[in-house]
């Protein structure tokens, strides 16, 4: 007879859309993301097709940019910001900290439906027509002169800010006040520290890019003059206040993946962290420094040069806490008794690529440079592709590995067979792992070369490099890997009842 687990606890599909557990909570963020994902990566699929032939071959020019514009929304916003702290945080955040759940279980709940509603908001936003202002909602174009969907694009990003503010707080208020006796601030998890920084940033960012949403919509539907410089208004305040959220907003992805990396790093090479202090307030001065350097995505803006400088030297300043991770990682995998299994491998190829990223951004905070750069493939590859598309695409995936195939007890997935294990992670996983690393680099490298002899990022009419047919394919190899492995574990639960047993934790 099977345990009792959270998934078999209750059944139905009220019993998931009215539930307060914070692991199917979490469930429930995952699937939702996935339909984002998928959403997302089908508009980039379609506009890197558009790009392989001369201008016209596949789509219009109007619909390129509204495929631009649903990718940059829906991978940002509705995908790489909920991913981790959303859909692992819920799931593990209570249990490594001794809490039933987290502080406010309805709250929870309540934030996934913003989240739902935010999402739809989005998406009826693209069946209308879509949105052609490109995912930063530039002013004035976006509030006069477009002739497509903005207010509801924006309203559903407004909408599902709201979701991101209120798990943001659940998990401050989860951190302070439900952990178990004896385990203080330095016993924490470095997960845990990496979620309570991501929250500080979603508590105190989101709230600004509600605002510029809202006022952006005010100026679109009433006319008050607030971006547009005809009506009197000042567009270089939008992005001033655009940028003071999506700046830190690069660390809501990255902060919770820096996590993930550190409990995998120090569970394969079977040591302790090295300078666990150090990583942990690296992520708090990660977290806090982030709100300071807006400024560098402005260079070539009307603000004064001095501004930049001050701008440029807080930017250099950022990649130190950044580094000291990466070489606390390093001096972890000193010595250690390293096991190269396939979620290891996923986190080794984060920290090469994650350090190509954060040293091409050392070039984007020099002043000279990046007023050279500015707008060019050398961005892209940096913030988008090196950055955050690499590294999210290194932490999401071996987070869910481990959930799936290392967590198995707690998580209630059912366990494998070792031939199956074997099988699942060398022929499938170890490929995507391997395969992660080689096409992204060789997809982002030659955007960097590209960038340095300032080829503009791709314009509807620009043909780019055929490396970018294979970008596509490492998230191909690990969905596939998935979809083996889900049936192969069905047909070892059918063979072996036992298999199939969870841990006998109801709503726990």
């Amino acid at each position: 007879m099977a345990r009792t687990h959270y998934l078999n606890v209750d059944l139905g599909v009220k019993s998931w859309l009215l539930t307060t557990d914070h692991k199917r909570i979490g469930i429930l963020y995952l699937c939702t993301i996935l339909i984002f994902f998928v959403i997302a990566s089908v508009a980039a699929a379609l506009m890197r097709l558009e790009l392989l032939t001369p201008q016209g071959d596949l789509v219009t020019s109007e619909t390129y940019n509204k495929l631009f514009t649903v990718h940059g929304v829906l991978m940002v916003w509705f995908f790489l910001i909920p991913s981790i702290p959303a859909v692992l945080g819920n799931f593990v955040l209570p249990m490594m900290i001794g809490a039933r759940d987290v502080a406010f279980p309805k709250l929870n709940l309540f934030s996934w439906y913003l989240f739902v509603a935010g999402g739809a908001l989005a998406l009826w936003s693209l069946i209308r027509g879509g949105v052609d202002t490109g995912w930063t909602f530039y002013t004035p174009y976006s509030t006069t002169y477009a002739n497509s969907h903005v207010i509801s694009m924006a309203a559903g990003v407004f909408v599902a800010g709201f979701s991101s503010i209120i798990t943001g707080l659940n998990f401050m208020t989860t951190t302070h006040q439900m952990r178990a006796p004896g385990l203080t601030w330095f016993r924490l998890p470095l997960f845990v520290w990496s979620l309570y920084a991501t929250s500080l940033i979603l508590v105190l960012a989101t709230p600004v890019l509600a605002i510029t949403l809202a006022l952006m919509s005010v100026e679109r539907f009433w006319g008050v003059g607030i971006f547009d410089p005809k009506l009197g208004g000042d567009p270089v305040l939008f992005q001033h206040l655009f940028w003071f959220y999506s700046h830190p907003a690069v660390y809501i992805m990255i902060l919770p993946g820096m996590g993930v990396i550190s409990e995998l790093i120090t569970c394969f090479s079977r040591k302790q962290i090295f300078g666990y202090g150090f990583v942990a307030a690296a992520s708090m001065a990660i977290a806090i420094l982030g709100f300071v350097v807006w400024g560098h995505h402005m260079f070539v803006s009307s603000q004064s040069v001095y501004a930049g400088m001050v701008f440029s030297i807080l930017s250099f300043l950022v990649a130190i806490p950044s580094a000291i991770k990466v070489f606390n990682w390093t001096a972890t995998l000193h010595k250690g008794s390293i096991s190269f299994q396939t979620p290891m491998l996923y986190a080794l190829g984060f920290i090469g690529l994650f350090t190509i990223g954060g040293m091409t951004g050392l070039f984007l905070a020099t002043l000279a440079v990046d007023v050279h750069v500015h707008d060019s493939y050398f961005v892209i590859a940096h913030s988008l592709h090196h950055g955050r598309r690499n590294g999210d695409g290194l932490h999401v995936w071996p987070a869910l590995l481990v959930a799936e195939n290392y967590r198995a007890p707690v998580s209630g997935v059912r366990r494998q067979t070792r031939r199956h294990d074997h099988l699942h992670r060398v022929q499938s996983h170890f490929l995507s792992a391997i395969h992660s690393r080689l096409s992204r680099n060789a997809t982002a490298l030659p955007r960097l070369s590209a960038g340095v002899s300032i080829v503009q990022r791709p314009l509807h009419c620009r043909r780019i490099d055929s490396w970018d047919r294979i970008f596509a394919s490492p998230d191909l190899f690990f969905v596939v890997a998935e979809i083996r492995s889900c049936r192969r574990a069905k047909s070892v639960a059918r063979n072996r009842p036992g298999v199939a047993d969870g841990v006998a934790t109801a709503e726990t």
